[in-house]
């Protein structure tokens, strides 16, 4: 009877790290494609918008410690008049690219910490929070730290 316990607890510890694995890749997908690709480099933004959650929030701290939101519909509106304003693509070298420091899942939510380069220099950490709906990962949420330029 304990074999088989055993055997069992096994299985199921091992289905549970292959589903996180499966998770995990899903939600660096989504932000390398949603937010990296659609956002920060003039990419597809129907992308975007399945990504991210309607109720998106970016959480902005200000230097007189007040706090502001910037709703998604926003981002993308902004987004969207930079595409029109100069429809050509970021050029290979200025793009922003990501790493993923961390991504941490409980159920049905997550963080992911991520790093975003710019022609080499570190310009921000992110983190964002992410739901799993019906339909996928969302990002429901991001606050972040940026960095001076130097």
């Amino acid at each position: 009877m304990k074999k088989i316990a055993l055997t069992l607890l096994c299985m199921v510890a091992t289905f549970t790290m292959f589903a996180q694995e499966n998770d995990k890749e899903a939600i660096k997908t989504l932000i390398g494609e949603a937010y990296v690709g659609g956002l920060q480099n003039k990419g597809d933004l129907d992308k975007t918008r399945e990504g991210f959650h309607p109720g998106f929030d970016l959480l902005i701290l200000n230097e007189d410690g007040t706090m502001n939101k910037f709703p998604i519909y926003n981002w993308i509106y902004y987004s969207e008049k930079k595409k029109e304003k100069d429809p050509s693509p970021v050029e290979e070298g200025k793009r922003v690219t990501c790493e993923y420091d961390m991504i941490d899942i409980t159920g049905k939510a997550a963080v992911a910490k991520i790093s975003l380069f710019k022609e080499g220099k570190k310009i921000f950490t992110d983190y964002l929070s992410l739901y799993r709906f019906p339909d996928g990962w969302k990002i429901v949420n991001k606050i972040y730290h940026r960095y001076p330029n130097e």
